[in-house]
């Protein structure tokens, strides 16, 4: 896929587009969500209709849609980058649901000061400041301290955040719930916010039309945004204290000190903010697919089964394409077994 098609795919998932992959044979799969993975799970659908002609269908709808129509038992799957609550997973229909995590992500803090030529460095106390409305200037000198030597001008923050209920803003908000108590107190985790301060923005593209049309803008995207616009991007101190900028293989670092860890019947249903190890990119999150583990339908419960056996074993490999960090080869061990427990009611 192409940057221009992968920008193109983007631009139709935030619009609630669907993908659809036309099969004469094999049985309809159909999910709904995260409009973040949606990238990959079409380029996953393409992929896997090329080589078996089973009809997969994806509507990229966001996290909260996805989780609202498994629950109601309207998909097959439902996909999100923030899990479940113990309260939506009491509401669901179909009974017990587990979460399997498909690749990684990273949330990047991109701003627009142009007469900073060199990544800034920022800690996450002062970022859940700055998005509180404590840190108004940029020439604070919390922020200058940590800068030494970086002529920052004496510019407003302009706050810029997610207007529409977003995993990204469920990753965001994780991550300064976990170093800020507070903005725990005050402001949580979900994926909408009762935000403090600032101007919102629908979509990822929102937001980054925002930062990049306000001189002192600061705002949150997804990695494969920054990356694709070349948006400047901070680094951010992590638990062992280095200076870490959002990539592929910092991302990918912050999983794999956590999956070494996790108990064997563990639901995946995990945060991996703020993550030990020295390489590790502390905004970083799994998105997940949402499966019913006694799904209704045996047939269309034995076709998710084998899409997602087929996407661990194969799809990952076309992640970092896509800027995605592809999962530990631990966890996709673990995973492919594990989807042995999916079976009918």
């Amino acid at each position: 896929m192409t940057k221009a098609v992968r920008r193109l795919a983007i631009s139709v998932a935030m619009s609630g587009a669907i993908v659809s992959i036309a099969s004469a044979q094999g049985v309809d799969i159909t999910g709904a969500g995260s409009s973040f993975a949606y990238p990959i799970y079409s380029k996953w659908a393409s992929m896997y209709a090329a080589k078996t002609g089973a009809h997969v269908n994806y509507q990229s709808i966001g996290s909260s849609g996805g989780i609202r129509q498994l629950s109601d038992e309207i998909v097959d799957f439902g996909a999100t980058d923030g899990p479940m609550t113990d309260e939506q997973l009491a509401k669901a229909k179909g009974g017990p649901i587990l979460h399997f995590p498909t690749v990684l992500g990273g949330v990047a803090l991109t701003y627009n000061l142009p007469s900073v030529t060199q990544p800034l460095k920022l800690t996450g106390d002062v970022i859940a400041d700055m998005f509180m409305g404590t840190i108004t200037k940029w020439s604070d000198p919390r922020i200058a301290q940590l800068n030494p030597g970086v002529r920052i001008p004496s510019a407003d923050v302009i706050v810029v955040h997610r207007s529409d209920g977003s995993g990204t803003t469920y990753i965001f908000s994780d991550y300064l719930s976990s170093v800020s108590p507070t903005w725990l107190s005050k402001v949580g985790r979900g994926q909408s916010l009762d935000w403090p301060v600032g101007l919102g923005g629908k979509g990822s593209e929102g937001v980054m039309g925002q930062v990049k049309q306000l001189p002192g803008a600061v705002g949150y995207v997804e990695l494969s945004y920054a990356k694709e616009n070349r948006l400047p991007v901070a680094l951010v101190r992590n638990k062992s204290g280095a200076w870490i900028a959002p990539t592929l293989e910092s991302v990918t670092a912050a999983a794999a000190g956590a999956a070494a860890k996790l108990p064997a019947n563990t639901d995946y249903r995990i945060s991996i903010v703020n993550a030990p190890g020295r390489a590790a990119y502390p905004i970083s999150s799994f998105t997940w697919i949402l499966v019913y583990q006694h799904p209704k339908n045996p047939a269309r419960s034995q076709a998710l089964v084998n899409f997602l056996r087929w996407a661990y074993n194969s799809g990952e490999s076309v992640a970092g394409s896509l800027d995605y960090s592809p999962l530990p080869a631990a966890m996709i061990k673990r995973l492919d077994a594990r989807l042995s427990t999916v079976g009918g009611r």
